[in-house]
């Protein structure tokens, strides 16, 4: 893998992150409507421990909510944690994410409770790990950036690992989380880091130098051999050269005869 610095992730980037996850939660919302539309019950579509029929639930739990609080509970992390995941780590991500569906699907399948669960926030809880335990992992700076607003913003999923409330699958978070921390260290250094910015300071001093270095080229004069030549001389044409008999001064003695 090359591990050169990529050029800055920007605007265009950052939208196409977030439209998908856009779109993700939109397909949570549309089988939720589904189900009050057509007045079905998708429970059994949820995972059930230990149990042959409940391994589908597998590929199928995280789309099924109970309720629209349920749903809307679920939805904003998502859209959140899942734009950041795309944007910081194009390459990574995906294959983090189908790590955590799957595996964090099979680890509430062998510890969960003998009943049926349901619901995104195994995907949430693995998101949030794979995003705070890359911070601590990479070290470089937007990494570390991601994983402080990740926690800032999330932090209390730490807590919602254990168990704490009955109706509440405290088995699916800490199977999502195990999945996610796993798929951090999986797949670090899977995106080189992104180019750093410069601090203005050295742009500064680069434009100094190079606006410098334009005013003494401007004022030097010119080498010789960087003068361009505007004329020749044309070669030497020897023609016929004419004699003309000398004249004689009236005072110039006359030549003697011999």
């Amino acid at each position: 893998m090359d591990t050169t610095a990529i050029p800055p992730r920007e605007t265009p980037q950052l939208k196409r992150a977030g439209l998908l996850a856009l779109a993700f939660v939109a397909v949570l919302w549309l089988v939720k409507l589904v189900e009050i539309a057509g007045g079905l019950d998708l429970t059994d579509f949820g995972v059930r421990p230990l149990e042959s029929y409940g391994l589908p639930g597998i590929l199928t739990a995280p789309l099924v909510h109970a309720s629209f609080e349920h749903l809307i509970m679920n939805s904003v992390p998502l859209l959140v944690l899942l734009t950041l995941a795309r944007f910081n780590y194009p390459s990574g991500s995906w294959r983090a994410f189908v790590f955590i569906w799957l595996a964090g699907g099979l680890g509430l399948w062998l510890i969960g409770r003998p009943s049926w669960h349901i619901g995104a926030s195994g995907v949430t809880h693995g998101l949030m790990f794979y995003l705070f335990v890359l911070g601590l992992l990479r070290r470089d700076r937007y990494a570390i950036a991601v994983a402080m607003i990740v926690f800032f913003l999330y932090g209390g999923m730490v807590v919602t690992v254990l168990p704490r409330e009955a109706h509440v699958s405290w088995e699916a978070h800490l199977s999502g989380a195990l999945a996610g921390t796993i798929a951090a260290f999986l797949w670090q250094r899977r995106d080189p880091p992104a180019q750093q910015p410069r601090p203005s300071w050295e742009l500064e001093e680069e434009a100094a130098a190079e606006a410098k270095a334009a005013d003494a080229a401007t004022y030097e004069m010119p080498r010789p051999a960087q003068v361009p030549v505007l004329w020749h001389r044309p070669p030497d044409e020897r023609g016929v050269i004419l004699e003309f008999p000398r004249r004689r001064r009236d005072d110039e003695t006359p030549p003697t005869l011999h």
